[in-house]
């Protein structure tokens, strides 16, 4: 290097990007991406150890990938060079590979390849790498904001190790802006800058996992911000907002992101998620995503994935398509939201499917002639007989008749699976006897009709029930909210308590079914009080719900103060009763608040007959004497009458709303649902202050106790199991008064 280019390189490093800059030269000093380059990852050991192999680094911009690549550049004894796909070709990588050779050969030395943007090389291009990197020539760095499983040749992809980068956490990016202000070589610390917090929480927020945004902003706001008297550059939350005002989003529309979104799109109406539709429309829209291509998209749902559940649909979302174009952006955003939440919150049915088992069934199955009584008989009916025996459905009552319109050889195949959502659970019926009518109609007329009809598409209910997993805690809940209301059965205006609105499930079903009634709701906790208020101020002032907050053993007296003269015709609650010690007392108290002809209905969890935790433990994971133990010392948790909450029975409950003049009936109903195991339940059962633990500590020697809680984590962690429990659903009524 001559001095002339050593002057140039000197400028250009002096002249650089504050991103260029700080970018870091050491493992030491990189930050982020713990999960590939953390102390003891494998990625880290072969830098360190100069046993690298081939490698692409795949990940959004801004992430480290060209930066790790320097750093191994400047940690490895490997020669270095690098190129960038969208300026090189096949003549940069023949010279590379031939200084590869040549260092190979006279020094002895490996060369390191780096290609920037790799999946910018077409397939050529990376065919030329290939050989060279298959025998050793080169050792490729590929750095790739695709996926490179879609973008680059699969044949590279198979002889190189494939990291994934992500966006940096807050965190990250908080200690990048520190070692800027703090590194007086390369970043600002010869100046005197004061970054103001909330200053610092802006541009690491917009940044959205970016450092090179960061950075860029930063150095824009410190470059434009004028010292004052003292000499300190003093940044703002105006600085900070004017040198970085748009989130930085990661969305091309012919990569990863584009489909990504859209995906989690489609699933989130499939999902009948208004939120998460809205969101991710959001995304797509604040990216520049064209509204056409969602339209057609949500097209295509309305047919695939809504069908005849909701026939509406298509006419909907085409009718918002259509508005849309009459309207453009920005106000066309209105018929583009509605035709997604349209189709989030309808009822879906994929029964449509049924057409390409049709055409698998033709693409497989012999062509098979159109049955006589079918074909068209206006040409030919004299002469071959065509469309004889047809019975004409316009001349029968209902207007059809039971004949088969199938090949021979498909006769009794089932297509169509008309499902029981929405409108279509108003010709399910209808189908299915027709086709009864159809098959015995067959079978009568035809002995010679051949055994195994098929009886339709394959059962894809596992498929379902992974969809329908996580929303399986909402389902269940939402069970036990209609029998709660299917007991009550109240009235359009009656005056309804709810008593444990905790959540506002039975508050939100209530304020449905009582429209011109009332509502009130009784909360135990200052932040749920908060929260529920936060949600009421969504709803008219005279759809609200009044709210008080209160425990319950104090509700009787509240209520006085509150609403004296208010008397309810149903008080529901759901695992409200069951916490309260003295049952009886506050029963009592509700008693005088219910209308003579009112009605109480709870819906209670039973601790006393809760899932033991020692019946999740398999046979043998424990001695047999101390597995007894545990037996017995877990069974007084819910045995122990000093502990009235969990202590008590279905004939417990009866009895304390006997005692407040009461009539009661109760239904028991065990319920199970899968549960998993998640480190924080764990921790909770099992963690410093358990009180599991205390409670085993009581009988059980602590040494025992440990080996008690190892043998529950080592067999529980990452698992799911059933849990089960018992729920009793009490209604309950004011005692006629007898005549004396």
């Amino acid at each position: 290097m001559d001095l002339f280019e050593q002057h140039r390189r000197s400028l250009i490093d002096q002249e650089a990007p504050l991103a260029a800059r700080m970018r870091p030269r050491t493992l030491d000093d990189y930050v982020g991406q713990d999960a590939i380059v953390g102390p003891g990852r494998l990625l880290r050991r072969a830098i360190q150890a100069d046993q690298l192999s081939s490698l692409l680094f795949y990940g959004p911009p801004g992430t480290g990938k060209t930066t790790l690549a320097r750093v191994i550049a400047n940690t490895t004894k490997a020669h270095f060079i690098a190129i960038n796909a969208v300026l090189s070709g096949v003549k940069e990588i023949r010279g590379a590979i031939a200084t590869a050779q040549d260092l190979r050969g006279q020094q002895g030395q490996r060369t390191i390849l780096f290609v920037d943007e790799v999946h910018r090389f077409n397939k050529a291009q990376q065919d030329a790498l290939l050989p060279w990197v298959e025998n050793g020539t080169v050792i490729l760095i590929g750095a790739t904001t695709e996926n490179p499983y879609f973008e680059v040749n699969k044949a590279l992809v198979s002889r190189s190790r494939v990291f994934q980068l992500k966006p940096l956490e807050a965190k990250d990016l908080r200690v990048i802006i520190d070692h800027t202000l703090r590194d007086s070589a390369r970043g600002y610390g010869d100046r005197d800058i004061r970054l103001d917090t909330d200053a610092v929480e802006h541009l690491v927020n917009v940044a959205n996992g970016d450092a090179r945004a960061l950075l860029n902003a930063l150095e824009l706001a410190v470059e434009t911000t004028d010292p004052d008297e003292r000499g300190q550059t003093h940044i703002t939350l105006a600085v900070a907002e004017e040198s970085i005002q748009q989130r930085a989003v990661l969305y091309d529309k012919e990569g990863d992101a584009h489909f990504d979104t859209i995906s989690a799109f489609i699933k989130s109406m499939r999902g009948s998620d208004p939120d998460a539709v809205l969101y991710w429309l959001a995304r797509m829209v604040y990216a520049g995503e064209d509204p056409r291509f969602i339209f057609r998209r949500m097209l295509i749902f309305a047919g695939e994935d809504v069908g005849l559940a909701d026939p509406q649909a298509v006419v909907v979302v085409n009718s918002c398509a259509q508005a849309f174009d009459r309207v453009g952006l920005p106000e066309g955003r209105y018929p583009l939201a509605q035709a997604a939440l349209y189709l989030a919150n309808c009822p879906k049915s994929n029964s449509v499917m049924g057409f390409f088992d049709a055409l698998a069934s033709v693409e497989k199955e012999r062509e098979a002639a159109v049955p006589n009584p079918m074909k068209d008989g206006n040409r030919d009916s004299e002469g071959l007989g065509h469309g004889k025996g047809y019975l004409y459905p316009h001349a029968y009552r209902d207007h059809w008749v039971e004949q088969q319109y199938l090949p021979r050889s498909l006769q009794g195949q089932v297509f169509y699976q008309p499902s029981s959502q929405g409108y279509e659970a108003t010709i399910q019926q209808q189908v299915a006897r027709r086709r009864e009518a159809q098959l015995a109609a067959l079978m009568e007329g035809d002995s010679a009709l051949p055994e195994g009809l098929s009886a339709g598409p394959v059962d894809q209910a596992q498929e379902r029930w992974l969809q329908r997993a996580l929303g399986e805690a909402g389902e269940r809940l939402r069970e036990m909210c209609d029998l709660t209301f299917q007991l009550l059965t109240p009235q359009r205006h009656h005056l309804i308590l709810d008593l444990n609105a905790t959540t506002g499930l039975l508050t939100w079903e209530a304020l449905r079914q009582v429209p011109e009634g009332g509502v009130t709701s009784c909360v135990h906790k200052s932040q749920d009080y908060a929260a529920l208020t936060e949600q009421i101020a969504q709803l008219s002032e005279l759809s609200r719900p009044d709210l008080l907050q209160t425990d319950l053993p104090r509700l009787s007296q509240v209520l006085s103060k509150t609403f004296p003269d208010r008397r309810f015709d149903g008080i529901v609650g759901r695992n409200a009763l069951g916490p309260v010690s003295d049952k009886a007392d506050v029963l009592n108290g509700l008693a005088n608040w219910l209308h003579p002809q009112g009605k109480i209905v709870l819906a209670e969890s039973i601790p006393h007959r809760s899932q033991r935790l020692y019946d999740l433990l398999a046979i043998g994971s424990l001695p047999t004497h101390l597995y007894a133990q545990l037996q017995q010392a877990e069974e007084r948790l819910y045995t122990d009458s000093n502990t009235p909450a969990r202590y008590w029975d279905v004939p417990d409950l009866t009895a304390a709303f006997e005692q407040a003049g009461l009539t009661v009936s109760a239904q028991l109903q065990p319920q199970s649902a899968p549960m998993a195991m998640t480190d924080s339940l764990l921790q909770r059962w099992f963690g410093p202050g358990s009180q599991y633990l205390s409670q085993l500590s009581q009988t059980i020697e602590p040494s025992d106790v440990i080996a008690i809680r190892d043998a529950f984590l080592q067999q529980l962690r990452g698992q799911t199991v059933t849990w089960q429990r018992w729920i009793v659903y009490v209604t309950a009524m004011v005692r006629p008064q007898t005549d004396l």
